[in-house]
């Protein structure tokens, strides 16, 4: 039973939706792990990007049929809860929330390096700085936060045409299928930029702010996918042709010393400038979204009442906000982009196999539902596509480091086991 607390502003239409998600997507591993990702898969790194981006489009395709049929802010929560019941909802829930705070730390970062490398300043104190204005401004309202992540999503795409453009002179200088860890290094190296394709799930979190969420939300989505894929795929191969993939993967700001290498120090100061924007924004977007889903679990009693609390002026979630924010200040203190990265994508996986898995229950417990948008191709009741999405996440997982499985199995174990006791709903 929700409680009466005031609902969020319905004010987003499609071209928000999908900015906003192409926003989320674009400023994560695009800028902050393709050095890093280079370093495993070589010049091949365009490669881990495409296998990244089938595991994206067969998980997504499920995340646009379950969203039109529940269209909540507590998203993956909703669908794990109406497929598997109460505490299984509960930890995927959990999960979620880890994702979003401990991704704005990722994030958080990698804005850090860049602006270590442009202006020498410490990293960790810009990392923690920059989560808790980017939280003010999710507390001033979601309008703002929108519009915001807008301007910054148009800076950052135009960064990554621009090592496109800066790129092209040099195409064929390098072999693109040099793996120097071989195919296993692609696959770790896929592994690790799935966290570049993170975002197109967050927008589903958006539903309640949404216009006629049941059509938008999946539209957006996988409009939002499609455009990311083609730039990340452009983007990678243009990298390793400026720099090849060892210098590319020695470098803490890959990007702007792309740009210096091809055109000299001015155009390392604009790519710098342009990565703290795309840093920053998915940053802002990875808070608003984990905060979400928090707001969205109280307002469906299944986390205290208090994190329910919408501002009655601004009518922002603030107590979810603040919540959001202590917890991923809590991962920057890590301080290694990589593992935070790599915990992130644990709790994406194991939530991405429990949404592709409650589509397929939900097809055979509750057809008689109404699907404003339908996951093609089944064999009978079965659709295929979300099996294939089960498989290719196991795979990814297990292709991530053997500290980042413990982590994060402990981190699942510690949701089963307390998670639930902090909720009002319980089992």
């Amino acid at each position: 039973m929700e409680n009466d607390s005031p609902a969020l502003k319905r004010e987003l239409g499609w071209l928000e939706v999908t900015l906003t998600g192409v926003g989320l997507t674009l400023g994560a591993g695009i800028y902050a792990l393709i050095g890093e990702a280079s370093a495993l898969a070589g010049n091949a790194v365009w490669l881990a990007f495409v296998l990244s981006a089938i595991v994206a489009i067969l998980t997504g395709l499920s995340y646009a049929e379950l969203s039109s049929l529940f269209p909540k802010a507590s998203a993956e929560h909703e669908y794990t809860l109406q497929a598997f019941g109460a505490r299984p909802a509960l930890v995927i829930g959990w999960l979620i929330i880890l994702s979003g705070a401990v991704g704005a730390s990722a994030v958080a970062l990698g804005f850090a390096a860049y602006l270590r490398a442009l202006l020498g300043v410490p990293a960790m104190p810009s990392a923690l700085l920059l989560i808790v204005l980017l939280s003010l401004i999710l507390l001033v309202g979601i309008k703002e936060a929108a519009w915001l992540a807008i301007l910054a999503t148009f800076v950052e795409a135009f960064g990554l045409l621009l090592v496109i453009f800066v790129g092209l002179p040099y195409l064929g200088e390098v072999n693109y299928f040099e793996m120097p860890s071989g195919i296993s290094g692609v696959f770790q190296a896929s592994a690790l930029l799935f966290f570049a394709y993170q975002g197109f799930e967050e927008m589903v979190k958006l539903s309640e702010e949404t216009r006629d969420p049941e059509r938008t939300i999946p539209r957006a989505l996988i409009s939002a996918v499609a455009i990311c894929i083609l730039l990340y795929v452009m983007v990678a191969v243009s990298a390793v042709s400026v720099m090849g993939w060892e210098p590319l993967g020695a470098s803490p700001a890959p990007f702007a010393e792309i740009a210096f290498a091809a055109l000299g120090k001015d155009a390392f100061v604009v790519i710098s400038v342009i990565a703290l924007f795309a840093t920053a924004n998915t940053v802002l977007l990875l808070l608003l979204a984990s905060s979400r889903m928090i707001y969205g679990m109280a307002r469906s009693s299944h986390l205290p009442h208090a994190l329910s609390s919408v501002h009655p002026g601004r009518r922002t979630p603030r107590n979810a906000i603040l919540v959001t924010m202590a917890v991923s200040m809590i991962f920057v203190l890590v301080g290694d982009i990589v593992l935070v990265a790599n915990l992130t994508n644990f709790t994406i996986y194991v939530a991405f196999i429990t949404v592709n898995g409650a589509l397929i229950r939900l097809r055979w417990c509750k057809p008689h539902l109404i699907r404003p948008f339908r996951v093609p191709i089944s064999l009978g009741w079965m659709p295929l596509l979300p099996v294939l999405g089960i498989l290719s996440c196991a795979f990814m997982l297990m292709q991530l480091p053997t500290q980042v499985l413990v982590g994060g199995g402990l981190l699942t174990i510690m949701g089963w086991l307390l998670f639930p006791r902090i909720s009002r709903g319980g089992e």
